[in-house]
């Protein structure tokens, strides 16, 4: 059973998107919100994740949103290194303090500012250590920042742990999107 999922995929970059108001941003949220209802039917009780723009956020926000509905849902927010959102814009960066406001815990797996890319590597096998799953928006075909975190649970699975992998792919996404307008052209008529 899955109490503790991590959650990452793409930075907003590299999907394209500058806004959270860009229109790709709800279907997005859509697919993280129908597998995150999935599993907490099956007893999830914990989200973790680094806060990191883009998918992470995004589901920070879905988790928030459903609380409300399943109040026994809890969010972790495990930062890499203290204040990774220094050198990000303002509007990013509210986006990002009203998510860390909204969750039951954060903190940082580094006590200090960004000096190197071990503090993300150790950040990535901490979470990994702590929790029985990861749900990644990841395509093989399109390279990213979600391959270092894979690479990890790839590494944990073959030591002999068992470590789902929850992939969520760019068809599934066009599948919603799909199932969306549908509904929508549905319940116009």
């Amino acid at each position: 059973m899955i109490k503790v999922v991590a959650v990452t995929g793409y930075k907003a970059h590299e999907l394209g998107i500058f806004s959270n108001k860009h229109e790709a941003v709800p279907y997005i949220q859509g697919v993280l919100r129908n597998r995150l209802i999935q599993l907490i039917e099956e007893g999830l009780e914990w989200v973790v994740m680094t806060g990191q723009q883009g998918v992470e956020l995004w589901a920070g926000e879905v988790v928030l949103q459903l609380k409300e509905q399943y109040p026994e849902l809890q969010l972790a927010v495990l930062t890499p290194f203290e204040e990774q959102e220094h050198k990000w814009k303002e509007a990013s960066q509210e986006y990002y303090h009203q998510i860390l406001e909204g969750a039951d815990f954060v903190d940082s797996v580094s006590k200090k500012p960004y000096e190197n890319p071990g503090q993300l590597q150790a950040c990535n096998q901490f979470i990994i250590d702590k929790t029985d799953a990861l749900l990644v928006l990841y395509d093989p075909d399109q390279s990213g920042s979600p391959e270092y975190y894979l690479k990890t649970a790839h590494k944990y699975q073959e030591a002999g742990n068992e470590y789902p992998i929850l992939s969520i792919s760019f068809f599934d996404v066009n599948d919603y999107i799909e199932e969306q307008k549908s509904n929508t052209e549905d319940w116009a008529t």
